[in-house]
């Protein structure tokens, strides 16, 4: 991955977790029902999650660069559309009211990591965002030392910000989270994102 791949993908992590959703809305209310210490156990249960998805998503797509260079084209193709899609989804729900999703009784932990497995943008959007970086030419694996630990530390620090909000803020810090203007520009972000990142063939070679 060049520098200039690892800039591209680290502010476009930015981009897709600090996007409000119910990730976020539980953070703040953890950190409003428990306090900002014992709420902790929530972003671990997101970070666990989050490692969970790259492991698979980088399995998958080392399984489409291995069998065919057309499929691995394709499914960049279809994450961009994905991105896409995900941005204009984000644009129309702007002006709905947010809420953790509904989830069974159970430990901080346990409904954290329930919440962000759940969550649309985590089932599909870490292979789609994932096939948009990966260089085909350049072992999987490699790549993994720089993306893994840029992925988790911003993930990290995105929903330790939430949990503060919510520790620190309480109600007010939903508003602003829940802000219309705020939601919107992280949705062009993933529409702009999705067209300029389909728009390029595959991934260029060479290393950070």
């Amino acid at each position: 991955m060049t520098l200039e791949g690892w800039t591209i993908f680290a502010v476009f992590w930015v981009v897709f977790v600090t996007s409000p959703g119910p990730n976020a809305v539980n953070c703040i209310q953890n950190g409003m029902t428990h306090g900002f210490v014992k709420s902790l156990w929530g972003v671990l249960a997101i970070l666990t999650q989050a490692l969970l998805f790259l492991c698979l998503s980088a399995l998958g797509v080392t399984a489409l660069i291995a069998a065919s260079p057309t499929a691995f084209l394709v499914a960049k193709i279809f994450g961009a559309a994905f991105l896409i899609w995900l941005g204009a989804r984000a644009w129309i729900n702007a002006q709905r009211p947010l809420a953790a999703a509904d989830v069974s009784n159970g430990s901080i932990y346990r409904r954290a990591f329930a919440i962000a497995t759940i969550n649309p943008k985590s089932v599909a959007g870490y292979l789609a965002a994932f096939s948009q970086f990966v260089m085909p030419d350049v072992p999987v694996a490699q790549q993994m030392w720089v993306i893994v630990p840029t992925a988790l530390t911003i993930t990290a620090a995105s929903y330790v910000t939430y949990t503060a909000l919510g520790a620190g803020l309480g109600r007010a810090a939903l508003g602003v989270v829940a802000n219309v203007v705020l939601r919107r520009v992280l949705a062009v972000s993933f529409i702009i994102y999705g067209v300029l990142l389909g728009s390029t063939a595959v991934p260029q070679g060479g290393r950070v």
